[in-house]
């Protein structure tokens, strides 16, 4: 009986390279993931932004350029990003950042603005790179989560996960508790559509009042839209709470690293 011949082995049997996009681009179901997906979970950037890579002939194997971001993948070996080997993915960290105002959420800013970058880089410059968890805007402070996974960052993010996130809202004008209370049935603003809110009066003071609100979306601006359409004028607005996770004990411009327990725990709820 003539011996039988040995299985392939992805991990040491390299294909040359001119095979290599074939090679992965028509891996069996369930012998590895998409390169977007691996490139994310390795901290390299978001899924999409990972696709525009691509697209720009940024990424390569084993010197080949990788041309679509359907290409499979069991392992980042031989995988580089603008000439520079990609590692494995480390394990999966998050950060609580206490974004203060005046701080763009972006990597830079052609206009000269600060971004959570810069500050980042002076109060914490041995920390990795990281990715921030949803955004806030310009003159929006208080939780920012920051994680080292693209794949933690999606599943926080995706409204399907229905992770809430906490807001308190200083805003000018009158409002009822009535009105607030029916922003629990969702609300459509110039043809956008949000889900719903949970939103009380917390105090008030002549015409000043903070308001709590919950969501689960994050649509861009949608706090400031939902109460401007609601005739209040914000004039501060700060994030304490993102999942399970609070602002409180973080000072402005602070970042500390949740234990890894409490992210095991909260990242076992998304399944």
């Amino acid at each position: 009986m003539p011996p039988r011949k040995p299985k392939f082995d992805p991990l040491n049997d390299s294909p040359s390279p001119r095979e290599a996009p074939a090679k992965a681009s028509t891996s069996a179901l369930g012998e590895g993931q998409r390169i977007a997906k691996l490139l994310a979970r390795a901290g390299i950037a978001s899924r999409r932004e990972i696709e525009r890579m691509i697209e720009g002939g940024r990424v390569a194997r084993d010197g080949v350029v990788i041309t679509t971001p359907a290409t499979v993948l069991t392992s980042l070996n031989g995988i580089t990003v603008d000439g520079k080997a990609v590692k494995e993915p480390a394990p999966a960290k998050l950060w609580r950042f206490h974004k203060p105002a005046g701080l763009l959420t972006a990597a830079r800013d052609f206009t000269g603005r600060e971004t959570i970058y810069d500050h980042l880089a002076r109060v914490a410059p041995d920390a990795p790179r990281m990715m921030p968890v949803g955004r806030l805007d310009l003159n929006t402070e208080g939780l920012l989560l920051m994680t080292n996974d693209g794949e933690l960052k999606r599943q926080m993010e995706l409204p399907a996960t229905g992770v809430e996130r906490t807001y308190r809202a200083r805003a000018f004008g009158e409002v009822s508790q009535t009105q607030l209370e029916d922003l629990i049935h969702g609300i459509t603003i110039e043809g956008i559509r949000y889900g719903k809110i949970d939103a009380n009066l917390e105090r008030r003071t002549g015409r000043n009042g903070w308001i709590e609100m919950t969501l689960t979306e994050g649509k861009n601006r949608e706090v400031r839209r939902v109460l401007e359409h609601l005739g209040l004028k914000v004039s501060r607005l700060i994030r304490t709470r993102y999942g399970p996770f609070l602002l409180e004990g973080l000072e402005p411009g602070a970042l500390d690293e949740v234990r890894r327990h409490d992210l095991i725990t909260f990242r076992n709820t998304l399944k």
